[in-house]
């Protein structure tokens, strides 16, 4: 399999070193030139995004991985700027597998109750409702061109240099305590066997949340976190006089608990980590958090 992804990031680079035995080809876009030849020294065929080599790669692609945040343009045309460029590029696709990632925020405040992908999404946040626009409008492109179209919904991602155990080592974790806040969460490992779970021909397109199997509290996460590096976690913080930027504020208007029945029916994928306690285990296991 050829896979290209639209942004070389965090998950897309862990689905391409975790599984590197799926594919016969990789490529997909960074922002800038420097970032494209790390890429390359590591074997990835790494294109500033927009260029007409990344446009070359694109089209043998055999799998397309969206990746990149919405714009700030609300019409379907514009809204991502990967598929702005493609219909700009006129670009001739022949991927079999399109998939897109999104987030869990498109379902918005369901007051704790549990969701799933048939939910209503009912988020008043603007990034939020970008990506509910964005995820159609990749849906839609998928099926105009004979395509298996995939939206994957994920929570807060954590896994190695990204997570509880390094904040408390560095002294930037924080316990901010709403009444009756949680969060799902996904550790990136998960996530990359969720995505390769779905290239089997035989699985239909859709929307699938991408999370663990239990919702958690900021606080029951760092506590547990800070009980494996044997300190003491940082000193609770009332959400009504936390400081903290829009975006931090923002994931603490909208609360639900979000299910992954479905993804788990699929007959290739299972949790490794369906929980934080087994993700930060592992993560400590290896040598994260070490003070």
């Amino acid at each position: 399999m050829k896979l290209f992804a639209f942004g070389l990031g965090y998950t897309a680079l862990t689905l391409i070193e975790q599984h590197a035995g799926r594919f016969s080809h990789v490529a997909g876009t960074v922002r800038d030139a420097e970032k494209a030849g790390i890429l390359r020294a590591r074997g990835i065929d790494a294109h500033e995004f927009g260029s007409p080599s990344a446009l070359a790669a694109l089209e043998g692609a055999d799998a397309i991985l969206a990746s990149i945040p919405p714009t700030a343009h609300e019409t379907p045309e514009a809204v991502d700027p990967a598929l702005a460029w493609l219909n700009d590029a006129g670009a001739q696709l022949s991927a079999g597998w399109i998939g897109y990632l999104s987030t869990i925020g498109v379902y918005g405040d369901h007051d704790g109750a549990w969701v799933d992908e048939t939910a209503p999404t009912l988020t008043r946040i603007d990034r939020s409702r970008r990506r509910i626009i964005a995820e159609a409008a990749w849906l839609n492109h998928a099926r105009a061109h004979g395509a298996r179209g995939f939206v994957f919904r994920l929570p807060g991602i954590y896994g190695p240099g990204r997570n509880s155990l390094r904040d408390l080592a560095e002294g930037n974790a924080r316990i901010v305590i709403k009444h009756g806040q949680v969060f799902n969460r996904a550790h990136v490992t998960d996530i990359a066997v969720a995505l390769a779970a779905t290239f089997p021909a035989d699985v239909a397109g859709g929307i699938y949340n991408v999370t663990d199997d239990e919702p958690a509290t900021q606080g029951d996460v760092v506590t547990f976190g800070a009980r494996l590096m044997g300190v003491a976690p940082p000193t609770p913080i009332p959400f009504e006089s936390a400081e903290l930027s829009a975006m931090a504020r923002s994931f603490h208007l909208e609360n639900r608990r979000v299910d992954n029945a479905k993804l788990k029916a699929l007959p290739a994928f299972s949790l490794t980590y369906p929980t934080y306690r087994e993700g930060l285990t592992a993560l400590f296991a290896v040598g994260e958090g070490r003070i």
